[in-house]
């Protein structure tokens, strides 16, 4: 092993090169991490107005609509779950808001 090659092992070893590599990959969960709160956020939107449906449409009987209601609940716990987790992790960063 020739001194040049212990060099270069030694930067990829110490994060040379490599850390432009986590970089991007920290990039990627950001933008993926968005793309899934706002599918939930669609998907909450989704259940609202489905139990918004189903009452006006099922006159007799709430099942459905109180099923509705209840994944929406469920879905906004989720949704507020993972914007805490995303600002917590530094993969969201909230705006006006002091640390």
């Amino acid at each position: 092993m020739t001194d040049g090659e212990n060099r270069s092992r030694g930067a990829a070893a110490a994060g040379g090169y490599t850390a432009a590599v986590e970089i991007v990959r920290t990039g990627h969960v950001e933008t993926i991490y968005k793309v899934a709160l706002v599918v939930v956020l669609l998907v909450v939107i989704f259940n609202l107005g489905q139990a918004l449906f189903f009452m006006m449409k099922d006159k007799d009987d709430d099942r459905r609509t109180v099923w509705a209601l209840t994944r929406r609940i469920g879905l906004s716990l989720v949704l507020i779950g993972m914007v805490i987790l995303g600002i917590w992790m530094g993969w969201l960063h909230p705006h006006g808001v002091s640390p």
